[in-house]
């Protein structure tokens, strides 16, 4: 959720945290309830009485509205308005975190689902028309008194937009849509697996997908698989059930479907789904190629005619899979070392967050899918989610969310609420970047041979991402552009969108149906609609990033940290430049980018 403008407080970390050993003694002491009554806000509130109940939709209602009504006579008045509304929002924000975090922690607690379900279905929908009238109420008095142009530009440019795209008839759709998106959370966090003898979890099979016994390796898919086509019609309804309501949220606001809609709501000032579609094409014809010399590659190295979609997890070389830690305390002690050696404060951030309680990272019974970074708007603190299982992809996520949590951080100290979270795209140069940046100190959970190894996949995985951005994207733009399909045409859609970005290198004979509906995996597609080609602009820009901290890391790193510290004051482009970045995401960017990891890779 997004995180309003002050000076930061310090990062005070206690001194005993320095130890590895109390570290790993913390961690392995977090708890699966979220409870931040210890920890202080980061400022005293001056609007929001100490004692608030958000949870209230009256008490919620009340506050709104008083801040609504309030007389402001002089741009002095009308700045402190805005102090004000920030500290609100902020606050709102977090009381509606909470709530998340819970529920995704635990989706099998009733108590946590119903209390997310009350605010997604009383509270929010309640607030929505009077955050409308807010942002009208302080655009007119912008055209009243003279403020700070260039300060305000940006929240200026989001606020007019929003109010063009407000209609109070969509808020119970609106509501009714995220309803949905807590639906598929609670039935993909139902999935467990009867494997050898033990009810698993999605990622601990997933740990099967790395054993060199290519029988195994075979059982474990294929049991994933069916489980996960026993809620294929599920989920096909429960699809069609949100694209009906975004279609008809797109055309009440006078969009022509909900692409141009979304693309609006998510502020794309700076690129158009035409850019996108020249991505497409752009991967096609510069990324697909490498993708098709990296499966040939292991396809000869495991002495295969074609790879299986179980073959492509394993080391090729048939060497036992990379086990970098067995408990989540060791995790959390190997990526400290690895953000201290990368900068000496970032690993002081990273260990404040594990004495504040404020990681969930092993994998359970009832846990949601996947991983997230979660800032806690008026501690102004962040949370990290996530389902360690003991692999090399936990390392990779944890520094990911890592690189998250230090945006967080950076722009703390930002005073308007909207500008402490920047743009999704540069949101994810900043977790993307830490991945990269990590390379080197790997050693941390490697012998040196086995962090080489680490590096090629993750590199594969980079580029193999660029082209799976490409896929996930072109099919939502098919998807939205194209409204009335079903759901048999959705799928054969997907697997001529997903052959057409590189599925065509696996062979699925005989697992045809298991191919038609890989995209019920991707939560985006369902939560977060045309929140993708965020993380192939993002990658391009950590792929610079990486190339400059090869030359001169602490630069690197001092431009990474300076453009955080923007939070989303300045619009997109200016963000990558203040990290010496250019923002493009065409053929002439990718192509040499590409051709470096490539080179890396000796491919």
């Amino acid at each position: 959720m997004p995180t309003l403008s002050s000076k930061a407080a310090a990062v005070t970390i206690p001194k005993f945290i320095n130890s590895p050993k109390n570290l790993g003694q913390i961690m392995t002491n977090s708890t699966q309830t979220l409870d931040i009554s210890a920890l202080p806000h980061y400022q005293k509130r001056r609007f929001v009485p100490a004692d608030f109940d958000f949870y209230s939709v009256e008490a919620v209602v009340g506050l709104y509205e008083k801040l609504r009504d309030r007389s402001v006579l002089s741009a002095d008045e009308l700045q402190e308005w805005l102090i004000d509304r920030s500290e609100m929002e902020a606050a709102f924000d977090q009381a509606g975190s909470l709530l998340y975090i819970r529920m995704t922690c635990q989706t099998d607690n009733p108590d946590y689902a119903s209390r997310y379900t009350k605010f997604i279905e009383e509270i929010v929908p309640a607030v929505r028309p009077i955050e409308d009238q807010l942002n009208q109420k302080y655009l007119s008095l912008r055209q009243q008194f003279i403020v700070d142009k260039k300060r305000l530009e940006v929240y200026d440019r989001k606020l007019k937009n929003d109010v063009e795209l407000f209609r109070k008839e969509n808020v119970p759709l609106q509501r009714d849509v995220q309803l949905l998106s807590q639906e598929y959370q609670t039935i993909c966090g139902a999935i467990t697996v009867n494997f050898q003898g033990e009810e698993r979890t999605l990622p601990q099979m997933a740990k099967f997908l790395q054993e060199p016994d290519r029988d195994i390796r075979e059982a474990a898919w294929r049991a994933t698989a069916q489980r996960r086509y026993q809620e294929k019609d599920r989920l096909n309804e429960l699809f069609d059930r949100m694209l009906k309501m975004r279609h008809e949220i797109a055309l009440n606001a006078g969009c022509r479907n909900f692409m141009e809609y979304q693309f609006r709501s998510y502020h794309r000032f700076d690129y158009t789904p035409d850019d996108c579609k020249k991505y497409h094409v752009a991967v096609e014809e510069i990324v697909v190629p490498v993708c098709e010399k990296i499966s040939a590659r292991r396809t000869s190295q495991m002495g295969l005619d074609q790879l299986k979609p179980w073959d492509t997890q394993v080391d090729s070389l048939n060497r036992p899979a990379l086990k970098p830690f067995s408990e989540v305390s060791e995790l959390i002690a190997g990526v400290d070392k690895i953000f201290s050696n990368i900068n000496a404060e970032l690993g002081a951030q990273f260990r404040e967050m594990a004495a504040s309680n404020l990681l969930d990272l092993a994998s359970r019974k009832g846990k949601a899918p996947g991983g997230y970074q979660n800032t806690l708007s008026e501690i102004r603190k962040p949370f990290i989610f996530m389902n360690a299982v003991g692999v090399d992809d936990d390392v990779r996520t944890l520094l990911h969310e890592g690189g998250h949590a230090f945006h967080a951080y950076a722009s703390a100290s930002e005073s308007l609420y909207p500008y402490r979270h920047a743009p999704m795209e540069f949101c994810e140069v900043a977790s993307m970047s830490m991945e990269l940046l990590a390379n080197d100190y790997l050693t941390e959970f490697y012998s040196p041979e086995d962090r080489t190894r680490s590096c090629y996949s993750h590199l594969e995985d980079v580029i193999q991402l660029l082209a799976w951005v490409a896929t996930v994207d072109s099919f939502q733009h098919w998807i939205y552009e194209n409204p009335k399909h079903t759901a048999a045409q959705r799928e054969e859609k997907w697997t001529e969108i997903y052959e057409r970005f590189g599925g065509k290198f696996l062979d699925w004979s005989g697992l045809k149906e298991f191919e038609a509906t890989l995209w019920h995996r991707q939560l985006h597609v369902f939560e977060v609609p045309f929140y993708y080609i965020e993380y192939g602009i993002a990658q391009l820009g950590a792929l610079q990033i990486w190339l400059k901290a090869k030359k001169n890391l602490p630069q690197a790193i001092a431009d990474y940290r300076g453009a955080l510290k923007l939070g989303g004051s300045r619009p997109l482009p200016e963000l990558f430049a203040a990290a010496g970045l250019k923002f493009d995401f065409s053929a002439a960017t990718i192509e040499p980018l590409v051709k470096a990891a490539q080179a890396e890779l000796g491919l």
